[in-house]
């Protein structure tokens, strides 16, 4: 029955699925396997922009601080970036398992 809905379907449902279950979709048909394909790497794609972007700690830098609270942001911000490379790492190794990072072939050079 999954084989058979539409792609409009498949792609919201795709998007529901969450990162550990994601690549075990992408065996139902070839068209899952597109979606699954396209998730993982917007997903993958989003968890590298939030690492890039992460400015958790900004508003203690410039002022008069309490160490205190201090430790407990940085303690929170390390286990949360851990947590997205983590999870950032699964999905590029179930995608390179799964064959769904598919390197361009570079032109050869010659002299």
């Amino acid at each position: 029955m999954l084989d058979r809905l539409p792609v409009e379907i498949v792609e919201r449902i795709v998007a529901k699925i969450p990162d550990t279950d994601l690549i075990a979709a992408s065996k139902v048909d070839s068209v899952w396997w597109q979606e699954v394909r396209q998730e993982a790497y917007k997903r993958w794609k989003n968890y590298a922009t939030t690492i890039g972007r992460s400015k958790l700690l900004k508003p203690f830098e410039k002022e008069n601080i309490d160490w205190i609270s201090f430790e407990d942001v940085n303690d929170f911000y390390k286990r949360w970036i851990d947590r997205l490379t983590e999870d950032q790492l699964y999905i590029m190794e179930k995608m390179l398992r799964n064959g769904m990072v598919v390197d361009t072939p570079r032109e050869s050079h010659k002299p």
